[in-house]
């Protein structure tokens, strides 16, 4: 204690306080204060020669201690080097920032509003992008993975017939099914073949492909280009001077730009032949019956709409998977929001898209 002395009220504090010896002026200064009958506690620096941030934060936790027991701390005579490293060091000339009121509903409202119009306007700036070099694309290759198209259409395309052949197949099925139960009380069993094949046709086949397509590859592309961003993949194809469109989003653009219709093309078979099923078994209708009224029931309208349908459906899948992947941010976590997101969007925009469609051609 050779560097404290107490008088009266005051305390000299002498040579230098630094980590090692902080913690005795604390136990010290918590003595002396046991039995202390003035109002103000002096701290006479005059004779320190060096302080660190040890020595200043004891300093300040004397302050505080005693203020809170009505006692003034007033520090005294302190030397410009030991001035400077107190100014520095000490914690109680920081302000304390008043707590922020929380937003009203008309500003979370507008910064949302805010943030949506800002979502927009990516999104079209995206479109452009793709769809500018998705024509340049056809007339060069530079910049292009060669043989992409092809490996992006085995995934998109190829791989996806199965689980697509499967529920196509079921919801013809179960819509033969269901209507024929109705129909057959007027004696209208060959009318389901109309029904069928025209709802595969012209709404079931495209709208169940593309749901299929936005939870299956919509799914993938969204966390490959999120996982490429977070891994700062798509920074470094650019040091190397290659766009991430042309690179990346391309493939999976022209991919599902021609899978899209071949699919869906398949899907309306395969659920015209679950519709089949039930119109000969259930229905008891000849296999003839049934090839000749889908003929005549068949349009190239319906037909021509439901390619546009599906053209229109590849490419909100394709830009609603690059655009979240490409702002995806937050690690793993991040990739899977993206993806989450992806899907639900391009669901709801398919809908929402089929719907113009529908109100368009019909």
């Amino acid at each position: 204690m050779s560097f404290l002395t107490f008088t009266e009220n005051k305390i000299i504090i002498a040579n230098s306080l630094n980590i090692k010896n902080a913690n005795e002026l604390l136990n010290f200064t918590y003595s002396k204060l046991s039995d202390f009958h003035y109002d103000k506690l002096i701290i006479d620096l005059s004779k320190l020669k060096s302080i660190d941030s040890a020595g200043v934060a004891s300093l300040d936790e004397i302050t505080e201690s005693t203020s809170k027991k009505g006692i003034l701390t007033e520090i005294l005579n302190v030397p410009n080097n030991i001035s400077k490293s107190i100014q520095t060091f000490s914690s109680l000339s920081i302000k304390t920032l008043p707590p922020t009121k929380p937003p009203t509903f008309f500003e979370k409202l507008g910064n949302r509003l805010i943030i949506l119009l800002q979502d927009i306007r990516q999104f079209i700036f995206l479109t452009a992008d793709t769809f500018y070099w998705g024509v340049a694309g056809l007339f060069t290759k530079k910049g292009q993975r060669k043989g992409e198209f092809v490996a992006q259409s085995i995934l998109i395309g190829v791989n996806a017939l199965p689980i697509i052949a499967i529920v196509s197949f079921l919801v013809g099925f179960i819509l033969a099914l269901q209507s024929a139960q109705q129909l057959r009380q007027f004696g209208a069993n060959i009318f389901v073949v109309d029904l069928i094949t025209l709802a595969m046709i012209a709404e079931m086949g495209p709208l169940m492909t593309a749901i299929v397509l936005a939870g299956r590859s919509g799914s993938a592309i969204a966390s490959e280009i999120a996982t490429m961003k977070i891994s700062e993949e798509i920074d470094a194809l650019k040091t190397m001077a290659l766009n991430p469109i042309k690179y990346v989003v391309l493939p999976k653009f022209y991919a599902m730009t021609v899978c899209t219709p071949l699919l869906t093309i398949f899907a309306d078979i395969i659920g015209i032949a679950g519709g089949f099923v039930i119109g000969i078994t259930y229905l008891k209708l000849s296999p003839t019956a049934f090839i000749n009224e889908m003929a005549k029931v068949m349009v190239l309208k319906d037909i021509i709409t439901s390619m546009i349908k599906s053209l229109a459906f590849a490419w909100v899948i394709v830009l609603v998977g690059i655009y979240f992947g490409f702002r995806a941010k937050g690690g793993a976590e991040g990739v899977g929001k993206a993806t989450t997101s992806s899907v639900v969007t391009a669901i709801f925009l398919v809908i929402v898209v089929d719907s113009v469609l529908g109100l368009i051609f019909y």
